[in-house]
């Protein structure tokens, strides 16, 4: 097993490029030969040693095998991943990597369900839109976020989609179709629980917001509020529950979760060429 180091001061991601640099040379791998095993482009994997690139956490997990380091690199990489984050999502991602138990309410395709494409699409869409390799930084960081889903054990989560977000699709319709395909999908797994709320249900204290309550596993609750150019994190106790109830009664609003794979699944025909 190979010791991973930290300096105080270095940011995550420069220590992942530091030590995957140290992990190759220590193997006696040329950068080539990584690219053969690997089979990742060799200038991709030099951008990696170099921090000039965020990969996907899959590259992390096929670098963890031929190391042998026992998936360290993917848990650097977790971390890594959390700096493509603007400053104010950081103290919620943290506790949301840990959290053992989530609600979400979102007025678009939540970020946990999103699939690589749309997010890409999404991301792009912006009035300045990134430069390439910031994007596929973006999305990286997205996806990576996705793990939370796939842990041992994985986490809890009930999703209250408003209906406006599935009725606004993505410019490709192919990338719209996958997108709402993934959400059965998503559906059918048993830590998932996805719920529409139709805009028949009318107005509700959470209209024109995203809101996500997170259990921790010392039984502890914190709240994140996020409007389209804010957001923060909400931990007194008080208002955890107000909130709390706001969501409770936004979920009897909402469609059974039976009724709500229904709905969108007909949303996916009607997407269909």
């Amino acid at each position: 097993m190979v010791e991973l180091l930290f300096e105080e001061g270095d940011m995550a991601r420069q220590v992942l490029a530091g030590q995957l640099r140290r992990l190759r040379e220590a193997s006696g791998k040329s950068l080539a030969q990584l690219a053969g095993e690997t089979n990742y482009d060799r200038t991709y994997l030099n951008r990696l040693e170099n921090g000039e690139r965020l990969s996907k956490l899959s590259v992390m997990e096929a670098l963890d095998a031929i190391y042998g380091t026992g998936g360290l690199l993917a848990e650097l990489w977790k971390l890594a991943q959390r700096d493509a984050f603007k400053d104010k999502y950081q103290a919620f991602m943290q506790r949301e990597a840990t959290a053992v138990v989530a609600h979400k309410y979102s007025l678009g395709i939540p970020g946990l369900l999103q699939t690589e494409a749309y997010a890409r699409a999404l991301m792009s869409s912006a009035p300045m839109p990134p430069s390439a390799e910031v994007l596929e930084e973006w999305v990286a960081a997205r996806l990576g976020r996705q793990s939370v889903l796939r842990r041992d054990p994985p986490l809890s989560v009930r999703f209250i989609i408003d209906e406006s977000a599935l009725r606004r699709p993505a410019a490709d319709r192919g990338v719209w179709r996958e997108q709402l395909s993934h959400l059965v999908t998503a559906s059918e797994q048993r830590n998932i629980t996805i719920q529409v709320l139709l805009l028949a249900a009318g107005d509700h204290d959470l209209v024109g917001g995203h809101l996500s309550l997170l259990w921790m596993p010392d039984g502890s609750s914190v709240a994140y509020l996020e409007g389209s150019k804010s957001g923060g994190l909400v931990e007194d106790p008080d208002k955890v529950t107000r909130y709390r109830v706001s969501y409770e009664r936004l979920r009897d609003m909402a469609l059974s979760p039976p009724d709500s794979a229904s709905f969108i699944a007909q949303l996916v025909e009607e997407s269909s060429p």
